[in-house]
């Protein structure tokens, strides 16, 4: 059998912490990078690259 579909949900739950709480910021909450940056007190180019990160990791779980 192939691979089980997950939902966005399941995926970003099985996501390392940062990566979680910083995509759903932005996927699920519209913050831009330097908006997250500003909330966490993390520089803004690290939440771009956790961000960029994170879209490739869901995009390569997700198939898509």
């Amino acid at each position: 059998m192939g691979k089980q579909l997950q939902t966005l949900a399941e995926v970003l739950a099985s996501l390392p912490e940062e990566e979680r709480i910083i995509l759903t910021m932005h996927l699920l909450k519209s913050m831009s990078p330097a908006q997250i940056a500003a909330t966490l007190g993390v520089p803004e180019r690290s939440a771009e690259a956790i961000i960029k990160q994170g879209k490739s990791r869901l995009s390569a779980i997700l198939g898509i």
